[in-house]
């Protein structure tokens, strides 16, 4: 019952179909109370204080004093209510749903069990148990205690130093905004470079404007072992270590795939992939059964949870017109400052999959735009075009509102807009936006 499960049986119970919803946790999953929701209420602060800082470059003088408190004030009043999922467990039950609070595991084709109680599926069940903080297998780690995005998003005062275990979105994300709240951080990550996913222009940038705000960045490095006395010490494996106040692994995701019954229907839960799904969202060579969100491998994010959810409605509910899933324009966004939007294959993708690849990239800084912000414009667009049809096969947006302005490159990818047609297109001034020009006329 997290964004996907939630969203399907919301969904369902709508319809009239009788659905039963069984969580262990809350109703909402990771992204209301321990991800996007409460991560952005603590980046839009730390932006808020990073605003303000710019106001002695541009327009006059300000003295700024953070109040981590507020912030975590806010977490716990608006977007968790303490951590207690009544408003929306009682939203699902007012759409006619029964809830179950427990452990749900699969006894056999359309069949769950919690507990001692089994229900039974006339059209099927729907798996959306989604994926837990994973802790690389890194000596002393575990007894260390380190925080995961559980813990972080309920402290109610920040430490005085902070590592970083990760150098993906959620790490640099809380990095930069923690770091401008004043707490010391360094982060390790194991790979060449921050942000990997992404394209190598977009990591050098984010990682240069992160390392100019004061937060120390160790690549190539990866932790060997753990050790908390007091404060806590990472140590490396070019034998150097780093100490500080708490440890937060921000190391990626395992899915929670153990123990929910797979075996029952034929399929081995210590498979990878444990099973795959089809445009339907379909689990193959298995029944009545489907599956919706980070379990099926196309993307850990709200948005492809609720995306799929709506697909496998339409299939379970025999929609005339039901929509199928397409995996080719997925778009993701990292919300640093600057932030980092991106969809569909990145440079390296596309040379990997055989297309005859031209790429273009602007510095979004010098844009009409970029030079009227001033402070805190770093940023650029990416375009890599499949020249043999082309259209865009995939794009990056990094700067100001960077995710935003993705929306532009978002459609032309999804709808495969001929690039021609981009050029022909009026944008208007000054915009960032208006930026893809600079990166449409360097397609070479």
């Amino acid at each position: 019952m997290g964004p996907g499960g939630e969203d399907v049986a919301g969904s369902l119970a709508s319809a009239g179909l009788s659905v039963v919803g069984v969580e262990s946790h809350l109703v909402g999953g990771e992204c209301p109370y321990y991800g996007c929701i409460p991560s952005k209420m603590i980046i839009r602060a730390a932006d808020l204080l990073a605003e303000a800082r710019r106001v002695n470059a541009m327009s006059g003088t300000a003295v700024v004093t953070p109040d981590y408190s507020i912030v975590a004030d806010r977490i716990r009043d608006e977007a968790t209510d303490d951590w207690d999922d009544t408003v929306a467990v009682d939203r699902f039950t007012g759409k006619g749903g029964t809830f179950v609070r427990g452990r749900g595991a699969l006894d056999g084709a359309g069949r769950v069990r919690v507990g001692d109680d089994v229900y039974v599926a006339t059209l099927g069940v729907v798996l959306a148990t989604g994926t837990s903080p994973a802790l690389p297998p890194v000596e002393g780690l575990a007894e260390a205690r380190p925080w995961t995005n559980r813990d972080v998003f309920k402290i109610r005062s920040l430490p005085s130093s902070l590592t970083i275990m990760g150098g993906g979105a959620i790490g640099l994300e809380l990095a930069q905004a923690l770091s401008r709240f004043g707490t010391k951080v360094t982060v390790i990550e194991a790979a060449d470079r921050v942000l990997a996913p992404e394209e190598p222009e977009s990591s050098a940038l984010v990682a240069r404007v992160l390392s100019a705000e004061g937060v120390t960045i160790i690549t190539g490095q990866a932790a060997v072992g753990v050790r908390r006395d007091g404060q806590v010490m990472v140590e490396l494996a070019d034998g150097s270590s780093v100490t500080s106040d708490e440890l937060l692994v921000a190391a990626g995701r395992a899915p929670n795939v153990r123990g929910i019954g797979l075996d029952t229907v034929g399929l081995d839960e210590s498979a990878r992939p444990t099973f795959t799904v089809d445009d339907r969202m379909r689990v193959q060579g298995v029944s009545r059964l489907w599956a919706v969100g980070d379990i099926t491998g196309r993307g850990s994010f709200t948005h492809m949870a609720v995306y799929e959810a709506g697909i496998a409605v339409d299939d379970i509910l025999g929609v005339a017109h039901p929509r199928s899933a397409q995996t080719h324009a997925v778009s993701r966004v990292t919300f640093t400052d600057p932030e980092v939007g991106s969809v569909g294959l990145t440079e390296a993708q596309a040379r990997a999959a055989g297309l005859n690849v031209r790429v273009g990239v602007a510095d979004s800084s010098t844009s009409s735009r970029g030079w009227l912000h001033g402070a805190g414009n770093e940023g650029l667009m990416k375009l890599v075009e499949d020249a043999d049809r082309g259209v865009l096969v995939g794009a990056s947006s990094v700067g100001p509102r960077g995710g935003d302005v993705l929306g532009l490159f978002n459609l032309a990818v999804h709808a495969s807009v001929p690039v021609d047609e981009l050029r022909s297109m009026i944008y208007a001034y000054p915009t960032f936006y208006r930026g893809a020009l600079d990166a449409l006329a360097a397609l070479a």
